[in-house]
């Protein structure tokens, strides 16, 4: 039974915990003054308002010492945090003389600070400031906006998390009446089958590997490294089937995030990027075990034997 509290037996901390139960996303808002100073805060306030004009808001604590920076620039920046970026949330949600020291950034509009690897970044300039009760709730109109794609970091309950499918959106209904596609010619056409059974595959597998924050080019990439001493781009291009430009660009977003390092024109792993590497294998594993646990032994080997031939064609 569900319980409601009356605002007369109103508690802040109940209400707090209340609230928790709404999931939000998670982003660190930056903003620099006309002195230089800089200020960035961990905020999940974060919400869309227009589209037409484009705005969107977010909140501060009154008693936050970073406001007047807020109040005196003329921009800000909102960066959602994608789901590997723990750290970088925590280095602006707690006190600390200088959030920025060792922290990789590019100047943005205003000079607000725009961090790398976010799940998107919104460049505003200050439209609006409300009074919101014991908070100031600030408006800003999006000059310029980023859409990496990564999987965004989530804080539900006091704790972070991360999206995964919805189990009713991924489970086949039980009795379901046969699909027409594998009726006729095509239940015969080994290429249509191997198609649909790799996007089937995919349709669990790829939203796990994407909450570690990484893209599906640089998780491929890691697990290639994983038993290999070190390879060079040539090498990295025929074990992962990418066009060069992303496997550059893949390169560079690791070596950022410290997961490889450059070894006399060879690609490694770096101590960070074994953990990494790991955490991708343990998902790839649970996520064969689901897949082939219904299947024998013998049957694994036979089709292990039919792929690998295939791949040598």
């Amino acid at each position: 039974m569900s319980h409601s509290t009356a605002i007369t037996d109103f508690d802040t901390r109940a209400f707090r915990r209340a609230l928790g139960n709404f999931a939000t996303g998670v982003t660190v808002v930056t903003a620099a003054g006309p002195s230089g100073r800089k200020v960035g805060v961990t905020a999940n306030s974060f919400n869309s308002v227009s589209l037409d004009p484009a705005l969107i808001l977010w909140s501060i604590d009154k008693r936050s010492t970073s406001h007047e920076v807020f109040e005196e620039a003329s921009h800000f920046a909102v960066n959602i945090l994608a789901a590997d970026q723990i750290d970088l949330s925590n280095n602006f949600a707690r006190p600390k003389e200088d959030r920025f020291a060792g922290i990789d950034h590019e100047q943005g509009a205003g000079g607000a600070p725009l961090f790398a690897d976010c799940s998107a970044r919104f460049q505003c300039e200050k439209f609006q400031q409300l009074d919101g009760g014991d908070h100031w709730i600030l408006v800003g109109k999006v000059v310029a906006f980023d859409d990496f794609g990564r999987s965004p970091l989530l804080y539900h309950q006091g704790a972070y998390s991360m999206v995964l499918p919805h189990t009713r959106m991924t489970l086949r209904a039980e009795g379901q009446a046969p699909s027409s596609h594998f009726q006729g010619r095509l239940q015969h056409n080994l290429y249509y089958l191997m198609t649909q059974a790799l996007r089937a595959y995919q349709a669990d597998y790829q939203p796990r590997q994407l909450c570690t924050g990484l893209r599906t080019s640089e998780a491929r990439m890691l697990m290639v490294l994983e038993n290999d001493a070190g390879l060079s781009l040539n090498d990295l291009q025929r074990e992962v089937a990418m066009p060069a430009r992303e496997i550059e660009e893949a390169v560079a977003n690791l070596k950022r995030k410290g997961l490889i390092a450059d070894d006399d024109g060879r690609v490694r792993l770096s101590v960070k990027g074994v953990d990494e590497t790991e955490a991708l294998w343990s998902i790839a594993r649970e996520q064969q075990d689901k897949v082939f646990g219904q299947f024998s032994a013998e049957q694994l080997e036979t089709f292990k034997t039919v792929l690998k031939a295939i791949i040598q064609m």
